[in-house]
């Protein structure tokens, strides 16, 4: 029986009755301690670290027992480890490959000889970390980057604080790249130190172990508890953290305007060769970070753990710009930050010239991933927004490492050439070759109107599938937390953002563009999706329906592209509106007049706006829908009353008498509207605007030519 334990620096999560169903299943165990370990970003990042345990198991071609290490396999999180991540490999063959070593030189040939090794057929590709486990004895091992730790690794005099923090309990290997002889390093290290609890690998993370999972999860929790209460200790002994303050942050509410207002500028400038996703964080360790009088020092040196650099390149980019600037002149902001990123282009092409070897895959992306504009926060762009949102937690990480570097010695970082050989090597240029290639919509930000139902909800299903992100709206707070908690059960969080939009409202609209520049950095799709129907008879029309059709219909459409354009101009990356009309603006009928004339206006404005945008690389398209009932807020209204009534039919026929009219004898559903929008989005159509694409079953009346 375990006892609990109290921990200050480290969630401790282990419970006993969920350990004691996993009893006797050594491999269900690892997977719930890895999770728990993942579960706690101050123990290892996002897809960081790796885990392992040894067990004995019948081969199937002998019948003899053997000893199979199963292992988190490449590319895994263990945070979210199941069965089917791991790679479970025979022990005796994988210590065996020593016999074949002829050195360092044949680092990168011995990953293939890794499955040569594997026990499970349906395994994961293992690890570049597969020996660093396999060398060493212990029937559980943890491989961990915590930001405690590896500010004790990376700093300047690192293996002595080990030695005395830990009293010769934990080991010290230099840096290294992983890999087969940074396995036989460490078990030589237990070798010249046995006994010891772990080992310390410089400037990169820590190892732990233990007979049982529990006893391995205690083990790595003391230790990295025992790392951070050293630097809570020390914070402060040898000055201010930092240097001290150089300049103090806005207030939380100008922070987040400051940061809306120019992540479409920053966004445009980081989308030079493709485009990307943002995330935003004003989180109070990057304020202190990014407002120190230390930023200029040790912002450039770059992060030390090679799990940190992957994410967040070399070094960020640090604005220089007060907090407080004025950027509403976007040519005058354009003009002041030209030369800094172009200076980090060229510094990041010269790093690549003068590291790379003759087998170096090609340069990647010049621009920058993190970008720190002191006094408001971090910016940080990447392919998507996971990988943004990562990013950001990775620097945020490094922060941390500095800060405790420099608080108990000195921060030191990897040399430039060690640098290069973990971004431009091989084995990662592999593991990003097997990633699936990008959807149509990757790196493509969506803002909807009217999306918590209907049509628009649909529009965003389709391009969330297809790669993109979305920001959900409606006027509606009950029917948009639905659409929230369904978005987020079906794609994740970092998929969506939602907020209350009324599209009357200029100041609402521009809170949703806001919005979407801190979740995701801007918008390059503005779908007008929002609507309402109202059909009376000419004389039962009221000023107030008229009002409020032209409001949401022809004024809406108006502002929400008005506003919207303000940000892709920012950007400078072209976009694409598209305007959900109907079959209505171009076909008369009975008791239709104040809809049907707003439908026309929305169609000729979008004619408008198409022959105005081509210049800005804006194309702006029309979909025309007709009698799409199904989760339409126009049906639950007495539209359908109206339409029924008009063409002598009951509510429930309305269906089938919508599609017996049509020339395709079809009923015309949300997603069909979503189809046609991602036709005129997804890439085929890109020299296409001003056109109309009808999806009403084939309405001859209809046609536009």
């Amino acid at each position: 029986m375990s006892i609990v334990k109290e921990f200050k620096h480290v969630n401790y999560l282990w419970e006993d009755s969920v350990a004691a169903k996993l009893a006797g299943d050594e491999v269900a165990l690892l997977i719930y301690r890895s999770n728990l370990l993942g579960a706690d970003l101050r123990l290892t990042n996002y897809g960081g670290g790796n885990t392992s345990c040894k067990t004995i198991e019948k081969d199937p071609i002998t019948g003899d027992n053997t000893e199979v290490m199963w292992i988190k396999g490449s590319g895994g999180d263990i945070g979210t480890l199941k069965r089917s991540g791991l790679a479970g490999l025979y022990v005796d063959r994988l210590r065996s490959l020593e016999n074949v070593y002829k050195g360092i030189e044949q680092e990168d040939e011995m990953v293939e000889l890794f499955n040569h090794c594997i026990f499970d057929l349906k395994s994961k590709a293992p690890s570049i970390d597969t020996p660093l486990h396999g060398f060493l004895p212990f029937k559980h091992i943890d491989h961990l980057h915590p930001d405690a730790a590896i500010s004790i690794a990376a700093a300047k005099d690192g293996r002595k604080i080990t030695q005395e923090l830990f009293n010769g309990a934990i080991g010290w290997v230099d840096w290294q790249k992983p890999g087969f002889d940074l396995g036989l390093q460490l078990k030589q290290c237990l070798a010249e130190n046995p006994g010891i609890r772990g080992i310390m690998l410089g400037s990169h993370g820590l190892f732990t172990w233990g007979d049982t999972a529990y006893d391995c999860y205690i083990n790595s929790l003391e230790i990295i508890e025992a790392s951070a209460e050293y630097l809570e200790q020390n914070y402060g002994k040898k000055g201010p953290v930092f240097g001290g303050q150089r300049i103090e942050s806005l207030e939380a509410d100008a922070r987040k305007k400051q940061a809306a207002a120019i992540a479409p500028v920053l966004r445009g400038f980081c989308s030079s060769e493709r485009h990307m996703i943002g995330h935003f964080t004003d989180d109070v360790r990057v304020l202190e970070f990014i407002n120190s009088n230390d930023l200029d020092r040790l912002a450039p040196m770059g992060t030390s753990c090679p799990d940190h650099f992957l994410r967040t390149k070399i070094s960020p980019l640090v604005l220089e710009l007060e907090a407080n600037a004025n950027l509403a002149d976007i040519d005058d902001l354009k003009e002041k930050l030209t030369p800094a990123f172009e200076a980090y282009r060229h510094m990041y092409r010269a790093y690549y010239d003068n590291c790379k070897h003759d087998n170096s895959p090609a340069i990647r992306d010049s621009n920058p991933v993190v970008v720190l504009y002191p006094g408001v926060g971090m910016f940080t762009f990447s392919k998507d927004k996971q990988t943004a949102r990562v990013a950001a937690e990775f620097y945020t990480n490094a922060i941390n490492v500095m800060k405790g570097a420099e608080a108990v010695s000195e921060y030191t970082s990897l040399p430039r050439q060690e640098a290069f050989d973990i971004e431009y090597w091989l084995l990662e240029e592999a593991k990003l070759s097997r990633q699936p290639k990008p959807k149509p919509l990757s790196g493509r930000i969506a803002l909807i109107t009217g999306s918590a139902g209907g049509i628009g909800k649909a529009i965003a299903k389709r391009f969330v599938d297809e790669g993109g992100v979305v920001v959900i709206n409606d006027n509606d707070s009950g029917r948009l937390e639905s659409a929230r908690t369904e978005f987020n059960t079906q794609f994740g969080k970092d998929a969506f953002a939602a907020v209350l939009l009324d599209v009357t409202d200029s100041e609402k609209i521009v809170n949703a563009y806001n919005e979407a520049a801190l979740a995701f950095g801007g918008v390059d799709i503005i779908v007008n999706c929002a609507g309402l129907s109202i059909s009376k008879p000419i004389q039962d029309h009221t000023e107030k329906d008229w009002d409020i059709l032209y409001d949401v219909l022809v004024k809406g459409q108006f502002l929400v592209t008005q506003k919207g354009l303000a940000v892709m101009r920012k950007q400078a990356l072209g976009g694409d509106i598209i305007n959900i009309v109907s079959k209505n603006a171009l076909v008369s009928g009975p008791n239709n007049a104040g809809y049907g004339s707003a439908k026309a206006a929305q169609l000729h404005l979008s004619r408008l706006n198409a022959a105005e945008l081509g210049g800005d690389g804006i194309r702006v398209n029309v979909v025309n829908p007709d009698a799409v009932i199904s989760d339409s807020k126009i049906w639950e209204s007495g539209w359908a009353e109206g339409r029924a009534k008009a063409y002598g039919v009951t509510v429930a026929e309305l269906p089938a008498y919508y599609a017996k009219r049509t020339l395709l004898n079809k009923i015309i559903l949300p997603d069909d509207i979503a189809n046609a929008c991602f036709v005129l989005v997804g890439g085929l159509l890109n020299k296409s605007t001003g056109n109309v694409l009808n999806v009403d079953g084939g309405v001859a009346m209809a046609f536009v030519r």
